[in-house]
C-alpha cells in the first residue's frame, strides 16, 4: 500500500483503537497501532506513515503532545489529528504548535477524523462566535490545563489552584458550561 495512505493510531484504549483501525482499513488505509510514546518511537524506525491520530492522554509518563512533537519531527508533512476527551484551549494551541493539523474532542468518528485530515490547511471562512467567553468557561479551561499539567492528579491540581480537593471534585462532576 502507498505510504500516504498509511495511518498510525496512538491510543491506549485497546477497544477504541481496534474499532478505529477497522473503520480506517475499510476506507483503504494501512493501519499501524501504538499505545505509548515508546511504541511510537519503535514504529517510526521502520515505518513512515502519512497520517496519524493521537490521543492526548496516554497511560504512562509521556502525553500525546510528546508523540505529536516526535511524529512532526520525523516527518513535517505528516497530517496529525489529536483526539481527546479532555479538550482545552491550552492543549489545542500546544498541539497545533507542535505539529498537529487538527484537534478534535471525543466523541469523534472516522468521518470527523478524515474530514480533519482534509482541512489541514485551515479555513478562513469559519464563523466567529458572537458570544464572549464566560468566567465559568475560563475557570473550566484553567482547571483542565492544571489537571493536564499534574498528570490528572486531583490533589495536586487542587493545591496548585488554591482550592480544597472536595471543591475541585464537585466542580469536575458538574456539566461543562457551554
Amino acid at each position: 500500500m502507498e505510504v500516504e495512505r498509511q495511518l498510525l493510531i496512538v491510543e491506549d484504549d485497546a477497544a477504541f483503537a481496534r474499532t478505529l483501525s477497522r473503520s480506517f482499513e475499510r476506507r483503504g488505509y494501512s493501519v499501524l497501532q501504538a499505545s505509548s510514546f515508546d511504541e511510537v518511537a519503535t514504529l517510526l524506525q521502520t515505518h513512515s506513515p502519512g497520517y496519524a491520530v493521537v490521543d492526548l492522554k496516554l497511560n504512562g509518563d509521556a502525553s500525546g503532545l510528546a508523540c505529536v512533537q516526535m511524529l512532526s519531527a520525523h516527518d513535517p508533512d505528516m497530517l496529525i489529528v489529536v483526539l481527546t476527551g479532555f479538550a482545552s484551549i491550552a492543549t489545542a494551541v500546544e498541539a497545533i504548535k507542535l505539529g498537529a493539523c487538527h484537534y478534535l474532542a471525543k466523541p469523534s468518528n472516522t468521518d470527523d477524523i478524515e474530514a480533519a485530515f482534509g482541512r489541514a490547511g485551515g479555513d478562513t471562512e469559519v464563523e466567529l462566535t458572537q458570544r464572549a467567553t464566560s468566567i465559568k468557561t475560563l475557570e473550566w479551561e484553567r482547571i483542565h490545563e492544571t489537571l493536564a499539567d499534574t498528570n490528572f492528579n486531583i490533589s495536586e491540581t487542587a493545591r496548585r489552584l488554591g482550592m480544597h480537593r472536595r471543591t475541585l471534585a464537585r466542580k469536575l462532576v458538574k456539566q461543562r458550561v457551554k
